[in-house]
């Protein structure tokens, strides 16, 4: 299947998307003449593995340990693709499919994925819609699902976030906020322990303005493994009204973006381990992913991602940029 483009837009931002793995592939703010993603250059790319570049992943987002779960009494191993464990979905994730795509307006866009009973593992026909829409200065996105049998869903955007007009001038003088007070504890192989830290007088601190490359000075400075030299952790937003989650802007474009979400956490990734056909480089960007934590389906204590038979879910994200 050959890989289309489709372009929704409006008077503040137009936004372009592909058919493969439901994908942002460029948003532009219109008055600053910027694009505050990164994407792979050739749209063909997308057709084959990349780190997911604006992407959805799915069916799980994220880390599940030794890619098994239990439902009930039935244990499920799925497609391993990180040494033992399964990220974003396994070998053949979402994120380098083809959608369907299934209605276009001026400012909206609707794909739709069909993923078999037994995809990668997971139990369960399963039918997702993603929903891009602009509405004034908001870009939103909806996930909507229904499976025929019990099963795990996790669903998140995947873009690389990068407000300079150079993306060769990398995320450092970006500021950064969360809605967060605490993170959960991961092990050496990214998996979470279960255990819920608090961010108070940490390095894992957003709760005001950060900057980035602040931040990343202190891995840096430290003998760690590269995939520890940035973050890749999920914070635990705050339940507020607005679903406020976070604010990354940048001081020398004058650009701010608020996300919010009704999803409980955001993967913070400062894309240290991204490197793709010399064209994209650690530190280039930075992913925000709203959504349920990694190997929630082994851990009772977090928020459950199970849902049951032929009921519909949905999830959403909106993105206000200035």
């Amino acid at each position: 299947m050959k890989v289309e483009s489709s372009t929704i837009q409006n008077k503040f931002l137009r936004v372009q998307t592909l058919n493969y793995g439901a994908s942002l592939f460029e948003v532009y703010h219109k008055k600053k003449k910027i694009n505050l993603i990164l994407n792979l250059g050739s749209k063909q790319n997308y057709r084959y593995k990349h780190p997911s570049v604006g992407s959805t992943c799915g069916r799980y987002a994220g880390r599940i340990s030794n890619a098994k779960f239990k439902i009930g009494n039935k244990k499920y191993n799925l497609n391993a693709n990180e040494g033992e464990n399964i990220l974003h979905g396994g070998k053949v994730g979402f994120s380098i499919l083809p959608w369907k795509k299934l209605n276009q307006t001026k400012d909206k866009i609707v794909y739709q994925l069909h993923s078999a009973n037994d995809d990668q593992g997971f139990p369960g026909d399963l039918v997702v819609n993603c929903t891009y829409q602009l509405i004034n200065k908001y870009l939103f996105i909806k996930y909507e699902y229904k499976s025929n049998k019990s099963t795990h869903v996790n669903l998140t955007n995947h873009s690389y976030w990068n407000l300079e007009k150079n993306k060769k001038n990398m995320i450092y003088s970006h500021q950064l906020k969360l809605n967060s007070y605490k993170y959960l504890q991961i092990n050496k192989n990214l998996i979470p322990t279960g255990r819920f830290k608090n961010v108070n007088k940490s390095i894992y601190d957003f709760s005001n303005f950060e900057n980035i490359r602040k931040k990343l000075d202190y891995f840096k400075n430290k003998k760690l493994n590269i995939k520890f030299k940035g973050f890749d952790n999920t914070f635990v937003v705050k339940k507020n009204i607005r679903n406020y989650v976070g604010t990354l802007k940048n001081n020398n474009t004058n650009i701010q973006v608020d996300f919010f979400s009704n999803l409980p956490g955001v993967q913070l990734y400062s894309a240290q381990n991204l490197n793709y056909k010399k064209k994209l480089f650690p530190y280039q960007g930075i992913c925000l992913e709203t959504q349920y934590f990694p190997d929630a389906p082994n851990k009772k204590n977090f928020p459950s991602t199970l849902i049951k038979p032929n009921k519909r879910y949905t999830c959403f994200t909106k993105i206000k940029i200035n």
